[in-house]
């Protein structure tokens, strides 16, 4: 009985061809990656986290705050797709750059860890965002309740189970999370 090939060059096309199905589909040089839909709780966070850091970047010009399901691509555009869950992409002169947006124009990603494939948010994007130069990454873990932050590709990064603050260049202030507050708020 013959079994069907195993596609191992996936392109953003023919991620496109696939059906709404809820799973979510990304693809990092030509590798299909597959997690189920969020959580509730998933949910919550990365609506909540969004909401903070919208309201922290407004009226500044450094960046806007941004939410997937929306595009963020590197090198070969046709052969890599990623969603961040929460992102904030730099602006350059006050203007947004052109969709789907570089890896390399973020300055902060953030992931809320998937229970299913940890190693996907915690190993081969942390790789893949560091790699292409992203601000700052964090990993979000619901399980924990705590954040853990990559600064660069040699960092050998943090969990902070407290508070986190994070501060772009030209902004005044940071953006402080309180993760007691964080969590609560997101659960409420």
């Amino acid at each position: 009985m013959a079994m069907p090939a195993t596609i191992n060059d996936w392109t953003v096309d023919m991620l496109d061809a696939l059906p709404n199905d809820g799973q979510r589909y990304e693809i990092i040089d030509g590798e299909l990656f597959v997690t189920p839909g969020p959580a509730e709780f998933h949910q919550d966070i990365a609506g909540e986290l969004y909401a903070l850091l919208r309201e922290y970047l407004k009226g500044h010009g450094i960046g806007k705050a941004m939410i997937s399901p929306a595009d963020v691509r590197r090198g070969d555009r046709t052969r890599n797709r990623v969603q961040p869950d929460v992102f904030v992409v730099g602006r350059t002169e006050g203007k947004r750059p052109e969709y789907p947006y570089e890896l390399h124009e973020l300055l902060l990603a953030v992931e809320v860890a998937s229970p299913s494939n940890p190693r996907l948010d915690y190993q081969v994007k942390r790789d893949l965002y560091l790699r292409e130069r992203v601000g700052e990454y964090w990993v979000i873990n619901p399980d924990a309740l705590n954040i853990s932050r990559w600064r660069g590709h040699d960092d050998p990064g943090e969990v902070f189970s407290k508070r986190i603050a994070w501060q772009p260049e030209g902004m005044p202030t940071a953006f402080v999370l309180n993760l007691a507050e964080f969590f609560a708020d997101a659960r409420s």
